[in-house]
């Protein structure tokens, strides 16, 4: 690019640049940046040049130019030279102080120009900074601005000019009497001191390593002695506030005997201003460096004013820091740096200020202390090192304070202490206790909302900072080792720490694996040394027991576990490698799940199993009987948590099971007895638990036990009947004997099996029972307790459970089975039907199941009562809970189901046979078909279960028929499409269990399958969906599967029980038999010929039985398909329908016209029945009058009828096309002879009480029904406008009545020849042997007919005239006079017969139809086609934008279809994803990927699109206007320098000039950033 271009370039910018629209001046600036980028010399000479040369140009718009000026600069200041860097440096100044008045953008800009400058030749800009300077002359404000801006860019080259800056400001600070320039001073000055500052800090990189603070002391005084002592006392804050920032760095620089003067007079100033402004960082952080300074030079005078200081700091700090602002923290900050100068400079008096403060009981003043005190431990460690008990004892009653942020600051001093040795002093022990409680804290007890700058509420809760503190303390600060071990075990333990178990155990097993690196005598406790520890045994109990719960406490059972391996050495000598291998395992167990898929039992269970390998381990009795003591003693101290209790009761009773000491072992059983709380229930669960594992190896001593136990005073005073109110009230003692029963239940299930058959009855059962049923005065009387009954029940549960598994359960006859399954359905049957609100049923039927199984064997009466009880007891309950409505209530939902299915399964097994199937089915059936869907889910899955069950046992000796499949497959399939997606499931699974029980009874192996009969489970995804489509086209495949494995002797019968379906009140499975029904009709629908009567007549039943209106159509689909196959014999069946037709015979007519080949033959088979009969028949009552009656036979009358049904269907047209001729002759003739034709008699009575509702309401009077029949057929050929003709003319209406029907025929033959001409040879083919016709109305109708079509041009148009002279000729000498006058009219009449088309705008065409060009374009014109598709490919990415969607549109379809013949896969890609129809289209990255393609595959298409876009500038449409520049811009962009001969960069530049002219803003914009782009060029 030569330099006229570029300045040509950058003067068209230039001159755009006082465009009013913001974002075009916006663009323009972006633009000249863009050449600035590449070629900074001459942008900013262009631009230097301009504001010269413009010197009216309004401010805004030179301040714009100075803007873009300083872009260039901030980026390519290095590159100017310096004459350049002379002349921008003379344009800026000469621009910023142009005018005295404040102008803040302009000055600004310009300022920015220097400051940009400076950084690159900071002694010309200085130079002319200090000749702007005059003496005794007030400087320029945007001068000021400028020095201190540069003192901040540039320190290093400013600092040296300092002095003579100095030396020509400070003389004339007093002039300065407006604020402004009395603020832009004080921030000049601040700039300059904190300039001089980092310059002293630096001097090891400063050009001039000899500058000493003196050479500003001086002159900084002076400005001090102003600022302090005249501007301070200002009343507009803005210049306080500027002052006290200037006087923060300045004080640094003051001479230090004049500081040393200054302060008792400046920190009272700057204090003093704390209570007249809000914002106090400025003041803050500023004291803070003239303290820093004051220290530095070891001022005396601070002492003095310590007090003050101290006072006016520790209010700041004590304001709450509630604001999101960020002032408001950077000021606590600043406030506590001050705090730690004081530290560092008065230890005493800062402590003896602060620490009285915290006795104080106001939140504020005690969290502001707190903070105060932590910041100066961590801050001021050396000066605080002998101070440390003395901040310890202060910290007393804060430790005691309740209030959440005051907890929050302790723990955080704490922390600060543990890092800095305090908690190693006496008092120390105080605040890890504190600690250890915050710890404790529950999380619910976090009631405060967090801190705007806390993202997480429960991590700034106490407890959270408290469990970071305790494990940090622990594991990073070394020297708190000794200090925490053994300390922190104490507090295992107690209650009141269980909380903080988690962060306890963590801390420990860090604190034990250093003391073990240290070695064995490091790390063994001695007990003697610490009496406060916790003994070996509490600790396993403890850690044992929490660990049952192991995800409560951030998941404190794995810490626990952790802790209890690492201690072992402190446990027991011979547990370390038995340890060290099971508890990873249990570990790994835990992380294998979470709170929510945890086994509870089987967790416990294996904890249990651990303790029992332990104690065999340890195999010592005496420490067996100790932990047991010991376990025994903590029983109170889990009141509140009874899981974990009923736990320890588990490990009491495996404690006592491994002791020796039969005295041991019913000593503790005798306390537990008398000291357990029988009122909770997981108590009372944990005793008999306690009792029942002790039993393992204590059964005779455990039975002992519980018999001395009612035989003692102390259960006798508890029952005694005088006694009842006196010691424990009646609930209690029902509370003693459910223990007690449950005792004997737990004890049954858990004893050796060889011991406990022969005390089932004579010492269990006996005690239970006794303990269930008190006798008074002699009556036995049975408690009302729900919780006795549930125990009762549970315990007769395990008993029964107990004999069942046993070896000798088979010989074992059990006399009480009859009466306790009679107890156990008295208690099923008491329950409310619809809710599920205790276990008692579940466990009443696991009883019963087990029950069931013992001899003797239930009658068959019982076992009926049995079935029926229970599941009227299920069956009825409300649905089942969902999740949200509670856990609990779901899970026991789901048990007791089980349960039920236990028994029936338990049922089945005592009679397997097919009879005892169909009994349990039969018990089932009433609610498989519930209206209920949620008793119909239940009645399926039961069902579903059964059928598995007998599948699964079936032993067939003898090949036997299993008669019941049609019925048992009837009633389940239609449940595949139950609303219910379970139901579905179950369904399919009965359906799948059927099919293999018939293979089974058909001799077929267990182990077989069937391919069909597995597709069945394929199906059952799509039965989960909701889609009606997919559902019943699920429903269909499981009828073929039906029909291809379903034996003939079953067929009719599954049909009977799918149409009995039909009426079923869900219409989802109502559906489903239509659909089953249908496709077995389908496939196996060829044998069933000789039901076909029965079938049709049991469809039409029905149909007026069942109300759902899906019936319907499922019944026209039955008889299409049967008359698919057997057409006759259904044709024949419906017209045997009397008439009149009712609405669902006429249904069903139509359902045959649905496939043209079936509703041909259908068509044909009616007109034969037609034309096989007589159209009447005349009746003898003439011999009583002049002229006989006609009346009409039936056959022909339903056949039309029929017709018209069939015909009226849409489906029809083909068929009635195909048929058209024979069809029309036959109608027509039809009307002919049933004029003046009456009805039978019975028929007429109908039509005169009228029709009922259900029957059609069309007229059966026979000419009328002909009629209707013919004008249906007309219409349903296609020959609308004979039709329309006839109504206008009222033909129809004539052909009707005998004395204008001759009229009607004449009427409908002209309507025909106007409107149907093409159909009349083959017409006319038909009539010819109708001349003959034994009927007169007939042969009158057709010649009328003939006679009327000479009349037409249609008789030559279609070489028509010889057929029809013909006809007519051989009429000439019929008998009747009415046929041979037509035949003379037909002779006298020999006489004759346009398109609108559409039009499309032309751009739309002509571009869809280059896109289909595509299309043709091979072989040799292929390349003449691709030179036409580069030459439009700018108007059609131009054309994206026209306003004309269509036109747009048709511009997307032709580059995608043109795409491919570029042969650039990534442009043809980018048309392809970009241009879909529909998709919304981002035009600029589109064009911008598009221009990228292009210029890396076809940089040589660069002048010739450039030319094309210089068209478009022209464009009319403003989207296309500004789509030019845009697309021009990229392509330049995408260009690389070699191309730059293709352009005519003069013609380009002229264009976009003509452009920034545009009225559209858009276009403009465009315009600037192509312009900009041009650089690209160079």
């Amino acid at each position: 690019m030569t330099e006229s271009s570029m300045k040509k370039l950058a003067s068209t910018l230039l001159d755009a640049i006082t465009d009013k629209d913001p974002l075009v001046q916006e663009q323009v600036c972006s633009a000249l940046c863009s050449l600035g980028e590449a070629r900074p010399v001459e942008t900013l000479r262009a631009c230097e040049e301009y504001l010269r040369q413009h010197d009216k140009l309004a401010h805004p718009y030179r301040a714009a130019v100075l803007r873009a000026m300083e872009r260039v600069l901030s980026s390519r200041a290095s590159e100017l030279d310096k004459d350049t860097a002379s002349t921008i440096i003379l344009l800026a100044s000469s621009e910023m102080t142009k005018t005295k008045d404040l102008v803040w953008d302009w000055q600004q800009a310009a300022s920015g120009v220097l400051v940009a400058v400076g950084r690159q030749f900071i002694s010309k800009v200085m130079e002319e900074l200090l000749r702007r300077l005059h003496p005794g002359t007030l400087p320029h404000c945007a001068v000021l601005h400028t020095l201190a801006s540069l003192s901040v860019a540039n320190a290093f080259g400013v600092v040296p000019f300092l002095p003579s800056v100095l030396s020509s400001l400070l003389p004339v600070l007093g002039v300065a009497k407006q604020d402004t320039v009395r603020v832009a001073f004080c921030s000049a000055l601040q700039r300059f001191s904190e300039g001089a500052l980092e310059y002293l800090a630096n001097l090891d990189r400063a050009p001039d390593p000899t500058v000493r603070k003196d050479a500003f002391a001086t002159d900084i005084f002076s400005a001090y002695d102003v600022l302090f002592h005249q501007w301070l006392q200002s009343r507009e804050a803005k210049l306080r506030l500027a002052v006290v920032e200037a006087l923060g760095p300045m004080s640094h620089l003051l001479p230090s005997e004049r500081l040393e003067e200054q302060l008792p007079k400046l920190l009272p100033g700057i204090l003093a201003l704390y209570k007249k402004h809000a914002e106090t960082f400025y003041l803050s952080k500023s004291l803070g460096q003239i303290l820093e300074a004051a220290v530095s030079v070891g001022s005396r005078t601070l002492e003095t004013q310590l007090d003050a200081l101290l006072a006016a700091l520790h209010s700041q700090i004590c304001v709450p820091v509630e604001s999101s602002s960020p002032l408001v923290m950077s000021n606590q900050k600043e406030v506590l740096r001050c705090f730690t100068v004081l530290a560092c400079s008065s230890p005493d008096r800062l402590l003896a200020f602060l620490l009285p403060r915290l006795d104080t009981s106001n939140e504020r003043t005690r969290v502001g202390t707190l903070q105060v005190v932590r910041h100066v431990i961590n801050s001021a460690a050396a000066q605080m090192e002998d101070k440390k008990p003395f901040i310890l004892s202060s910290m007393r009653l804060p430790l005691l304070d309740t209030n959440s942020k005051v907890k929050r600051a302790v723990v955080q001093v704490i922390s600060a202490m543990a890092h800095h040795g305090y908690l190693e002093q006496p008092g120390g022990e105080a605040m890890i206790e504190y600690i250890v409680q915050q710890c404790a804290l529950p999380p619910e007890q976090e009631p405060e909302k967090p801190g705007p700058g806390s993202k997480d509420p429960k991590a700034d809760s106490v407890r959270a900072i408290s469990v970071r503190t305790l494990y940090l303390v622990s594991t990073t600060v070394d020297r708190m080792s000794h200090v925490l071990w053994p300390y922190l075990l104490q507090f295992l333990t107690p209650v009141r720490f269980t909380g903080a178990l988690t962060p306890l155990c963590r801390s420990l097993v860090h604190l034990a694996q250093k003391r073990q690196e240290a070695g064995a005598d490091a790390f063994l406790i001695q007990y003697d040394a610490h009496a406060s520890l916790p003994s070996p045994y509490a600790v396993t109990g403890r850690l044992l027991v929490v660990s049952s719960s192991p995800y409560l406490g951030d998941g404190r059972g794995a810490a626990a576990l952790r802790l209890l391996s690492v201690l072992h050495p402190n446990i027991h000598p011979l547990l370390g490698q038995h340890w060290e291998t099971t508890v990873p395992l249990l570990l790994g167990y835990l992380d294998e799940h979470t709170e929510e898929t945890l086994p509870q039992e089987e967790w416990e269970e294996k904890l249990l199993m651990f303790l029992r390998d332990t104690l065999a381990i340890i195999s010592d009795n005496a420490w067996i009987c100790q932990l047991s003591l010991e376990l025994c003693r903590q029983l109170p101290c889990y009141d509140e948590a009874p899981q974990e209790k009923n736990f320890l009761y588990k490990c009491i009773g495996t404690t006592l099971g491994a002791a020796s000491s039969k005295e041991v072992v019913r000593k503790h059983l005798q306390e537990l007895l008398e000291t357990a709380r029988y009122q909770e229930e997981a108590e009372r669960e944990g005793l008999a638990c306690c009792f029942g594992i002790c039993a393992i190896s204590h059964l005779e001593d455990t039975l002992a036990q519980l018999e001395d136990f009612v035989r003692s005073e102390v259960f006798r005073k508890s029952i005694g009947i005088l006694n009842i109110f006196k010691d424990r009230s009646e609930n209690e003692v029902e509370k003693v004997k459910s223990a007690l029963i449950l005792c004997y239940g737990h004890v049954a299930a858990r004893a050796p099996r060889e011991l406990v058959l022969a005390k089932v009855e004579s010492d269990i059962l006996r005690n239970i029972c006794q303990h269930f049923s008190t006798k008074v005065l002699g009556i036995k009387v049975e408690t009302k307790d729900p919780a006795l009954k549930l125990c009762l029940v549970q315990s007769v549960c395990m008993v029964s459970r107990a004999i069942c598994s046993s070896t000798q359960a088979g010989s074992f006859h059990f006399t009480r089975k009859a009466e306790l399954v009679a107890q156990m359905m008295e208690f099923i049957r008491a329950e409310p039907p619809d809710s599920l609100r205790t276990p008692i049923r579940k466990k009443a039927m696991l009883t019963c199941t087990y029950l069931v199984s013992v001899e003797p064997a239930l009658d068959e009466q019982a076992r009926a009562d049995v079935i029926h009880g229970c599941l009227h007891s299920i069956m009825a309950l409300l649905p089942e809970p969902k999740e949200e409505d509670g856990g609990c209530q779901k899970s026991l939902y789901l048990e007791t189901l089980h349960a039920l299915e236990d028994l029936l399964t338990s049922l089945l097994q005592r009679n397997m046979t097919p009879q005892g199937l169909q009994i349990m089915i039969e018990h089932l059936s009433p609610w498989i078909k519930s209206p209920r869907g949620h008793e119909r889910a239940r009645a399926l899955g039961l069902s579903a279960l059964l059928l598995r069950y007998f599948l699964e046992h079936l032993r067939v000796s003898a090949l036997v028929p299993f008669h019941n499949l049609g019925l048992l497959i009837g009633l389940f399939s239609p449940r595949c499409a139950d609303l219910w997606p379970a139901t579905r499931q179950e369904a399919v699974d009965c359906v799948y269990s059927l099919l293999y029980l018939q293979l089974g009874y058909e001799g077929f192996s267990r182990d077989y399958r069937d391919d069909v009969a597995e597709r069945l489970l394929s199906l059952k995804d799509g039965l989960v969906h909701p889609d009606p489509a997919i559902l019943f086209h699920t429903c269909h495949s499981v009828g073929q599967i039906i029909a291809k494995r379903l034996p003939p002797d079953q067929l009719i019968s599954l049909l009977l029980t799918m149409f009995e379906a039909l009426g079923d009140p869900e219409k989802n499975c109502s559906r489903a038999a239509t659909v089953m029904i249908n496709c077995l009709l389908q496939e196996r629908g060829g044998v069933l010929q000789e039901k076909v009567p029965e079938i049709v007549s049991v469809l039409r039943s029905k149909l007026q039985e069942a109300q759902g209106e899906h019936v319907l159509p499922a019944a026209q689909h039955s008889v299409y398909l049967l008359a698919t196959q057997h057409c006759a014999a259904v044709v024949s069946s419906l017209l045997g329908s009397p008439l009149p037709l009712d609405s669902h015979t006429c249904m069903l007519w139509r359902a045959l016209a649905v496939e043209p080949r079936l509703a041909a033959q259908v068509l044909g088979l009616l007109l034969e029945k037609m034309s096989r009969d007589v159209p009447f028949k005349e009746s003898r009552a003439f011999l009583l009058g002049r002229t006989p009656d006609r009346v009409a036979t039936l056959l022909p009358l339903s056949a039309t009828c029929a017709l018209f049904e069939v015909m009226s269907t849409p489906a029809a047209g083909p068929a009635v096309l195909e048929l058209y001729p024979q069809l029309f002759v036959v109608l027509l003739l039809r009307v002919s002879c049933t004029v003046g034709v009456q009805l039978p008699r019975n028929l007429q009575a109908q039509e005169r009480r009228g029709a009922s509702p259900a029957l059609a309401t069309r007229n059966l009077e026979p000419c009328s029904s002909a009629v209707d029949t013919l004008r249906s057929m007309l219409l349903r050929s296609g020959s609308e406008d004979v039709v329309q003709r006839m109504d206008l003319e009222g033909g129809w209406e004539l052909l009707r009545t005998s004395a204008g029907h001759e009229e009607g025929a004449t009427r409908l033959a002209r309507a025909m020849a106007e409107h149907a001409g093409p159909r009349l040879p083959l017409v006319l083919k038909t009539l010819a042997c109708t001349h003959s016709s034994a009927y007169e109305n007939q042969r009158v109708t057709t010649t009328a007919f003939l006679a009327e079509l000479l009349n037409s041009n249609v008789a030559n148009d279609l070489m028509l005239l010889d057929s029809l002279l013909e006809s007519l000729a051989a009429r000439q000498k019929d008998t009747c006079a009415s046929v041979r006058r037509l035949v003379l009219r037909g002779l006298a009449n020999l006489a004759s017969g346009c398109p609108d088309k559409e039009k499309m705008e032309f751009r739309t065409a002509s571009i869809r139809l280059f896109g289909h060009l595509n299309k043709v374009c091979h072989g040799d014109c292929e390349d003449v086609f691709l030179d036409q598709v580069v030459g439009g490919l700018a108007p059609l990415l131009l054309h994206l934008q026209d306003p004309q969607a269509t036109v747009a549109s048709a511009c997307r379809f032709a580059l995608r279809m043109c795409g491919p013949n570029l042969a650039c896969e990534e442009l043809s890609a980018a048309f392809q994803k970009h241009l879909q129809e529909g998709r919304a289209l981002h035009f600029g990255e589109f064009l911008n990927t598009t221009c990228k393609h292009l210029m890396h595959h076809f940089p040589d298409l660069l002048g010739r699109l450039l030319t094309t876009c210089l068209f478009y500038f022209k464009s009319s449409w403003e989207n296309v206007r500004a789509a030019a520049p845009l697309f021009t811009g990229f392509l330049v962009l995408h260009s690389e320098p070699r191309q730059q001969p293709q352009v005519d960069l003069d013609q380009l530049i002229a264009a976009l000039q003509i452009l920034l002219k545009d009225p559209a803003p858009e276009v403009r914009t465009r315009a600037a950033e192509a312009l900009g782009r041009l650089v690209k060029l160079a």
